[in-house]
């Protein structure tokens, strides 16, 4: 696949994914498989930001999950950068749906805790740490604990702490999903902003077909279980992208998704 943004520089070779014939099966209680994912393919280019959606069971977090080493391939590769993925990569970075805070951390306490992995010297966890929670704007909070802080300011230090690590490769679990719809557009628009200064390869998982049209660079549709991805969307609006400018391919887009989201129309049932 060509670079699909039309601006990373993937000739540095800095967190390509390369998903090849990917199978992922479970086994059920009575032992009987049950193939979660089959026969994906998928490249992230370097810097691009890509969304996968489809129904609920579909398979989105088993291939997120399984980029990060958390789950065990069944078939297939998945390779970053040419690495083999083996297990838990620490050039990959996740962020959840819960915020995986440590309550007994402050907000700085929290990021620079992620940073202690890096054998970096005190100071300068801490300037990065600093930086990381100004980058989101809660520079201010730096030494308020989770439990004093609303649930999109928990969501800001979850991304804080992600990118002062500078991972290559960025999950995203519907990281904004259990947001008020207020608070989910401005997580939105400031996920977009820290994204642009970084450019980490993100890989954004989803329920939200707008939000995956107002992020993403590619959104690929997935069939229900055993998923597959039965489109790939271009989604060529150019960036920087605002939440209340609706183009008509933005509306042509959403139609499009939709349509393959209903029971039937991609060829499989969404049961």
């Amino acid at each position: 696949m060509s670079d699909p943004t039309g601006i990373a520089d993937s000739s540095n070779g800095l967190g390509k994914v390369e998903i090849e014939d990917l199978t992922i099966t479970f086994k059920l209680p009575g032992g009987e498989p049950l193939d979660a994912v089959k026969n994906v393919d998928l490249i992230l280019e370097p810097g691009s930001f890509t969304a996968l959606i489809g129904p609920s069971g579909c398979g989105k977090s088993t291939i997120l999950n399984a980029i990060a080493g958390f789950v065990p391939i069944s078939g297939g590769t998945i390779r970053i950068d040419q690495d083999m993925v083996t297990g838990i990569n620490p050039e990959v970075g996740v962020v959840f749906q819960q915020y995986a805070l440590f309550p007994w951390f402050t907000a700085i306490g929290n990021v620079e805790f992620a940073l202690k992995r890096l054998q970096l010297p005190k100071a300068e966890r801490r300037d990065r740490a600093i930086e990381a929670l100004r980058e989101v704007g809660l520079e201010d909070r730096a030494r308020t604990f989770p439990g004093q802080l609303s649930g999109g300011m928990k969501q800001r230090v979850a991304l804080a702490r992600t990118f002062a690590s500078e991972p290559k490769v960025l999950l995203m679990d519907e990281p904004f999903g259990a947001l008020d719809a207020q608070t989910r557009v401005a997580m939105q628009e400031l996920l977009l902003r820290v994204w642009d200064m970084h450019r980490a390869t993100v890989l954004f998982v989803t329920h939200d077909v707008d939000e995956a049209l107002l992020l993403s660079d590619w959104a690929h549709v997935m069939s229900a279980g055993p998923g597959r991805i039965v489109e790939s969307i271009d989604v060529d609006t150019p960036r920087p992208r605002k939440v209340d400018e609706v183009t008509e391919d933005f509306l042509n887009n959403r139609n499009r998704i939709m349509r393959l989201l209903r029971p039937g129309e991609s060829g499989d049932s969404a049961e």
